[in-house]
C-alpha cells in the first residue's frame, strides 16, 4: 500500500487530499457493496421459508381447538349432571344447604360451557396459557406478518398468514378457558369434598367427580404434548427464522416472559426488574424468620433438603401433575386419556429355523401391530412370511416356504422384562410333498416365553424374545420347540 504522505513526486497538497478522499470513498463503497450482498444472501436463505408452514400451523391449531372444545364440553356436561344429582340427593337431607351449595355452581358451569362453544364473549384480559411453544409459534407468525418479504411469495400468501395467525390466537383463547375451567373444577371438587364429608352416601359420587377432574387435566396435557410435535415444514421454518437477528429482538419485546416483566429491550431490562427481591434479600428474610444463631443456615438447608425429597417422591409417583390440588385419591389409569391411535404400536421381528433333511433353512419375516390395553400390557396381531434360504453357505437358494398368522400378548414383569404368549397358524404348502403324504399344510403353535426390551432412540425400541412352542410334537415333520426372535417397535 502506498503512503501518499511520503511520495517523493512533486504532487501539490490539494491533489494528495483529493486522492485520499477518493481512496476512502472507494473503500466505503466496497464495504457497502459487501454488506448489501450479505443481506441479499441472508434474505435469499430466509425466503426459503415454505408457505406450507402456514397451512400446517393452521391445520394443527384448528385440530387442537376442536379437541379441547369437544373434551371440555363433555366434561362440563358431566359435571352439571353430577352436581344436579348431588343437589337432589342432598336436598332430601338438607334443602337449604343444597340450594346454597349447588345453584350458583350449576349456573357457572353452564356459562363456561356457553363461552367454550363461542356463545358468549371472549376473555378480555391478556392470555397466559403457560405454553412456551405456542407463544413462540404465535410470535413467529406475527413477525412474518410485518416481514412478509421473508416468505416465498405466492398467490394468497397474505390470506394464509392471516388465517394461521387467527387460528393460533383462537387456540390460545380456548386453552386459556380450558385452564380456567380446570382450575374451577379443581377448587369445586375440593369444596364439595369438605362440605359433604359429614354426610353418608356421597363418597361414591365424589370419587366419580374426582376421577373426571383428574382425567380432564391429564387429557389437556396430552393434547399439548401432541401439539408440540413439529412437522417437517414447521421444523425447517422455525430453524430458518431463528437465524434472523430481528426475530430475536421481536421475541424479547413480545414474548410472554417479556410481557410478564414488561421487558421492552435490553435497555429497559434492568429497570423492568426493579422491585423484585434478590437472592441475598430472600436469604436475609429467612434468617430473620428462623433466627440468627450459628446453626440457622444448616437448619434451613436441612428443611429444604427434606422438602425437596418429599416433592421428588410425589413427582416420581405422579410426574404429569401441574398442581398439588390435582393429586388423585385413587389409582389412575395411565392409558385412559390415550386415543385409539396413540395406543397402537407397530413393529417387526425375524426368526430363523435350521434346515433338516426335508426342508431348507427358513427365515420368518413378520410385521405386527399391538394395542396397549394397560400401561404394562398389550395384545396384537401379525403376519409372517417364510423365506427359504437353502441348506448352507455352499447351497444358498431363496424360495417361498409359506406364510403365517399370529396373535400375541405380553405383560410387563419387572423393569424391561416381559412375559409373552401367543398362538400362531402357519401355512406351509411344501409339507404335503413328504414321503407317504404325511406332511401338513397348516400347523399350529402355542407359544410362551419372556422378552427383553431396550431403547434404541426416541422413536424406536428393540426386543429379544425367547419362546417355547408346547405344540411342536404335533408338527409333521417335527420342528424346533425353541424359537428366538429379534424385533423392533416403532
Amino acid at each position: 500500500m502506498w503512503n501518499l504522505d511520503r511520495l517523493s513526486f512533486p504532487f501539490y497538497p490539494e491533489v494528495i487530499d483529493r486522492m485520499k478522499s477518493l481512496y476512502l470513498l472507494v473503500f466505503f463503497h466496497l464495504l457497502l457493496l459487501f454488506d448489501v450482498h450479505a443481506q441479499d444472501s441472508a434474505a435469499a436463505m430466509i425466503r426459503k421459508i415454505p408457505v406450507k408452514y402456514l397451512s400446517q400451523v393452521k391445520k394443527k391449531s384448528e385440530k387442537l381447538e376442536k379437541q379441547v372444545t369437544k373434551r371440555t364440553d363433555k366434561v362440563l356436561l358431566r359435571f352439571m349432571k353430577e352436581e344436579e344429582q348431588l343437589k337432589n340427593k342432598l336436598a332430601r337431607i338438607d334443602s337449604l344447604k343444597a340450594q346454597h351449595l349447588f345453584v350458583n355452581s350449576i349456573d357457572s358451569l353452564g356459562n363456561m360451557k356457553s363461552r367454550m362453544q363461542g356463545k358468549l364473549g371472549k376473555l378480555s384480559r391478556p392470555l397466559q396459557t403457560g405454553a412456551p411453544y405456542l407463544d413462540s409459534l404465535q410470535n413467529s407468525l406475527a413477525f412474518l406478518k410485518q416481514s412478509k418479504n421473508l416468505l416465498n411469495q405466492s398467490k394468497g400468501v397474505t390470506d394464509k398468514l392471516n388465517g394461521s395467525l387467527q387460528s393460533v390466537e383462537q387456540l390460545k383463547d380456548k386453552l386459556q378457558q380450558a385452564e380456567e375451567i380446570k382450575a374451577y373444577i379443581r377448587e369445586r371438587k375440593q369444596l364439595l369434598n369438605e362440605q359433604l364429608k359429614q354426610y353418608t352416601g356421597f363418597s361414591k359420587d365424589l370419587q366419580k367427580m374426582n376421577k373426571e377432574a383428574y382425567y380432564y387435566a391429564q387429557q389437556l396435557k396430552e393434547y399439548k404434548e401432541v401439539f408440540k410435535d413439529k412437522k417437517k415444514a414447521e421444523q425447517k421454518a422455525m430453524e430458518l427464522i431463528k437465524k434472523v437477528p430481528a426475530f430475536n429482538d421481536f421475541m424479547q419485546q413480545h414474548s410472554q416472559l417479556a410481557s410478564l416483566f414488561n421487558i421492552q429491550g435490553a435497555a429497559a431490562s434492568a429497570q423492568s426488574l426493579e422491585g423484585l427481591q434478590t437472592r441475598s434479600q430472600v436469604e436475609q428474610l429467612i434468617q430473620q424468620r428462623i433466627g440468627t444463631g450459628p446453626n440457622a443456615g444448616a437448619a434451613v438447608s436441612q428443611q429444604m433438603s427434606e422438602a425437596c425429597g418429599k416433592m421428588d417422591e410425589l413427582k416420581s409417583k405422579f410426574p404429569d401433575l401441574d398442581n398439588a390440588g390435582e393429586m388423585p385419591n385413587f389409582k389412575p389409569d395411565a392409558m385412559k386419556t390415550k386415543r385409539f391411535l396413540q395406543r397402537l404400536e407397530f413393529g417387526s421381528n425375524i426368526q430363523f429355523q435350521r434346515s433338516n433333511k426335508f426342508f431348507p433353512t427358513t427365515g420368518d419375516l413378520a410385521g405386527q401391530v399391538a394395542y396397549k390395553f394397560h400401561k404394562n400390557g398389550s395384545t396384537g396381531l401379525g403376519l409372517s412370511y417364510k423365506l427359504g434360504m437353502g441348506t448352507g453357505f455352499d447351497n444358498v437358494r431363496f424360495s417361498n416356504q409359506g406364510v403365517g398368522i399370529r396373535s400375541f400378548i405380553d405383560w410387563k414383569l419387572k423393569g424391561t422384562f416381559f412375559l409373552n404368549g401367543g398362538y400362531e397358524q402357519n401355512y406351509q404348502p411344501n409339507y404335503v410333498t413328504l414321503p407317504n403324504g404325511g406332511g401338513q399344510q397348516w400347523t399350529q403353535s402355542g407359544l410362551i416365553g419372556v422378552s427383553k426390551k431396550y431403547k434404541i432412540n426416541s422413536k424406536m425400541k428393540g426386543s429379544i424374545i425367547l419362546l417355547f412352542d408346547f405344540l411342536y410334537n404335533e408338527h409333521i415333520p417335527r420342528t424346533d420347540p425353541i424359537k428366538l426372535r429379534t424385533g423392533y417397535t416403532f
